[in-house]
């Protein structure tokens, strides 16, 4: 089950709570992110083709609140990252990323309208991604 147990707010930005999910409302989740954080603009085959932008979220401050019976994995190439998506309309609100195995990736576009949120998109270099993991953090 994915579930959330309670966050350690030990972030220098303040936390806000964040709801989303996917088009049709079968899959819901929640999350505790910072108010100013940085969301990834990835170039690779499938987040090009799918415009998913990544907010990393630990484990343990997402919690999955309704819908996992309604999710169907997809992996390719290394098999490690799992890529989550609604059985009913199709939508991946959220995947277990290969480069961060201790997080989720939230697409920010699956995320309801939410004020007072800072986000700085910072493009990742996806399709060399052997080269350009060096440089992604793992807060």
């Amino acid at each position: 089950m994915i579930k959330s147990q309670e966050h350690n707010a030990s972030s220098t930005s303040s936390l806000i709570n964040i709801t989303g999910g996917c088009h049709c409302g079968a899959v819901r989740f929640s999350a505790q992110v910072p108010q100013d954080t940085v969301v990834l603009a990835c170039n690779c085959s499938i987040c090009a083709m799918t415009g998913f932008q990544h907010l990393i979220v630990k484990h343990q401050a997402f919690n999955l609140s309704q819908g996992e019976d309604k999710l169907s994995s997809y992996r390719f190439h290394t098999q490690q990252a799992n890529h989550l998506f609604c059985s009913v309309c199709g939508i991946k609100s959220f995947y277990q990323p290969r480069s961060h195995p201790d997080c989720w990736s939230i697409n920010i576009n699956c995320i309801d309208k939410q004020a007072n949120i800072n986000w700085t998109i910072e493009p990742f270099d996806g399709q060399n991604w052997q080269q350009a993991k060096g440089g992604l953090t793992h807060d």
